[in-house]
This record gives C-alpha cells, structure tokens and sequence, in this order.
C-alpha cells in the first residue's frame, strides 16, 4: 500500500536522486524533478516519475503539479531540494548572479511550496521538507549570498511551519553539513571565479581548499545520509522542526551556539587556514 505521493526537487544528482530512492522504498509514489531529465533513466528505471522542472520557471512548476495532482489525487510530501552554492566575496559576486541564487534556492522554494499547499490544505495532511544548510544557521567568508539564501529559508521555514500547523501540515528543515555532491564543486568554481585576480584573492585560496575537502570521504558524508533522514521526516508521526546531519553538522552548529561572534569568527579564520594544509596531505599519494 502506497504511503502518498511524494514530489522531489532537484533530483538528477546527489540528494535530491538518493532521497527519490529512498522515498520509493519507503513506498511512496515518487515524482523526481529537475532540468536535466536526461540524468534520471536510472530513476526512471527504478519506478520513479520523472518530470522535467525548473524552479525558476513557473510554468514549469504549475505543469508539473498539475500532473501529479492528475495522476495520483493528491501531494503528500514536498523536498524542496533543488539549490546551488555561488560563493565570493559581497563585492565581487555580480548582482545578477545574487539574484539568480535568491531565484533557486528561495523563491523557487517558496512558490512550489505556494503551489502544493492548497492541496495539502484540503487534504488536511502533508510534509514540507526544506533542505536547508548548517550554512543557515552560521556562517563563513566569501559566502555571504548563499548563506543569505539559506537563512531566508530557515526564517521561511519557521513561519510555514506555524501558518500551515492548524490544517495538519508539517514543516521541517533538513540542515546538511559536507556532504560529497555536485554542490561543493561548483561552490569551488564560483568561488575561484569571482576571486580571480581580486582582492579576495588569498582568502578564496583557503576556502576554495576548505570546498575542496568535501570530496574526501574522510571529512564528508554520502548522500544517502541526508535521503535517509528526509524519509524519516517524511514518514515519523511527529517530526522535529530541524535535522542536522552530516559528519560535523551538530558540532558546528553547538560551537555556534555557544561562542560569541567574534569567538567564532576566530575558530572559523583557523577552520580555513587548516583546510588548505589538509586539503594537500588528502590529495598526496598514500604509497610509493
């Protein structure tokens, strides 16, 4: 018997493909959006509706519901998943590329999250899962856009989660912290791109090598971490209004909490100086 339906943003790579998986064996009826349609044959393979969407794109999104709501009856779950990592410093980063990660990360967010309520509301049921960032709730130099967006959707959240708790529907944040996707790579490039030749240029060395660990193993998670706490979010009677996960994501999250600004600007200045000799020894060969 089918649990619902649920609907996942972003779901051509990384979390948003893992938790798809995940969600179809926890017996939903899965519907994987994203851009690039031409990624998700293995989804499809595996059961998995897949439908072509681009959250910056309305029409797209409307389509896209309406055939859900077509199909099946109804939306029981939401991932709103799809989001990027631009990082560079205030001053370099083009304003059209801020906005352009405002359109992804929080109002592609929020007018999917407009378009699947009324539903949830007449049904009197249904899970929206923000996946936000440890990033949402602390933050690191050159990535002020994107942890803007990400405390955008924390504060988001918070208010759905009130707005919405009187007809049965439920808000939680998922909050990941290194986790070995898509994401880190192109935070790097971002980065480096914007940095090239200015006066953020040494800064961007250390923490373009911080972004660069997120490829190791050895200071990062899988996907699959993240799928599977979203299914329990999806699926638990009573779900936390948060979820960190990922190696590290509670620890920052409490040195946060419990320094003083300043205090934790200093541990985070160490964290990146750190990164760059790390990010060297990981990348040496292990023998001869």
């Amino acid at each position: 018997m089918s649990r619902g339906t649920a609907l996942v943003t972003g779901a051509s790579s990384g979390i948003g493909e893992a938790a798809a998986v995940r969600l179809k064996n926890a017996g939903f009826t899965v519907y994987a959006a994203a851009r690039r349609v031409e990624r998700m044959t293995a989804l499809a393979d595996a059961g998995v509706h897949v439908l072509k969407m681009d959250v910056t794109d309305d029409k797209s999104m409307v389509a896209g519901v309406k055939q859900i709501v077509a199909d099946t009856g109804r939306i029981d779950v939401l991932v709103n998943n799809a989001g990027y990592g631009s990082y560079g410093a205030v001053e370099d980063v083009a304003m059209s590329e801020a906005r352009y990660q405002f359109e992804v990360n929080v109002f592609g967010l929020a007018r999917l999250s407009q378009l699947v309520v009324p539903h949830m509301r007449e049904q009197r049921s249904g899970r929206i899962i923000n996946i936000s960032s440890i990033g949402g709730r602390m933050y690191e130099p050159l990535g002020g856009w994107y942890h803007a967006t990400k405390f955008a959707v924390e504060g988001l959240s918070d208010s759905m989660r009130m707005e919405l708790r009187p007809f049965g529907v439920k808000v939680v944040v998922i909050e990941p912290a290194g986790i070995r996707t898509e994401w880190s790579g192109i935070a790097a490039e971002n980065l480096r791109k914007a940095s090239a030749g200015s006066a953020y240029a040494e800064q961007a060395e250390h923490v373009g090598a911080f972004l660069d660990l997120a490829e190791s193993p050895a200071v990062t998670s899988s996907s699959d971490v993240v799928a599977k706490k979203i299914v329990k979010a999806a699926t638990v009677g009573h779900p936390r209004t948060r979820y960190p996960v990922g190696k590290g994501a509670g620890s920052i999250l409490f040195t946060r909490w419990l320094l003083p600004a300043r205090a934790f600007d200093a541990v985070m200045s160490s964290m990146y100086g750190l990164a760059k000799v790390l990010a060297k020894r990981l990348a040496r060969p292990t023998g001869r």
